[in-house]
C-alpha cells in the first residue's frame, strides 16, 4: 500500500518545491500541480498529487502522527535512502 504524505510547500524553484513535513523538508516535483508557496500538498515518492485544503491537511497529519509516520528520525518522505526524489517523471 502506499501512502501519499501531507506537507506544506516552503519555496519553489523550477520543477521542484521544498515541501515541509512536520519539520523535515524534501525536494518534490512540482510538475503535476500547480502549487506555489503556502499551499498544502500531497507528496508520494518524491511527487506532489495534489494540493489540499489546509483543514485537510491538519487532519491528515493528525492522523500519520497517531499511526507513526513522523517518527523516524531519518525520514525523506522520498522512498530512497539519498532523500533523492523518487518521482518516475524526473
Amino acid at each position: 500500500m502506499c501512502v501519499a504524505m501531507p506537507g506544506k510547500v516552503i519555496s519553489q524553484e523550477g520543477r521542484f518545491a521544498l515541501v515541509d513535513f512536520n519539520g523535515n523538508q524534501v525536494k518534490a516535483l512540482s510538475g503535476l500541480v500547480d502549487a506555489g508557496p503556502g499551499d498544502y500538498v500531497l507528496v508520494h515518492a518524491g511527487c506532489i498529487l495534489q494540493k489540499v485544503r489546509p483543514e485537510e491537511a491538519k487532519k491528515l497529519q493528525v492522523l500519520m502522527e497517531d499511526l507513526g509516520a513522523y517518527d523516524q528520525e531519518d525520514w525523506s518522505g522520498s522512498g530512497r535512502q539519498d532523500g533523492s526524489p523518487g518521482c518516475p517523471y524526473l
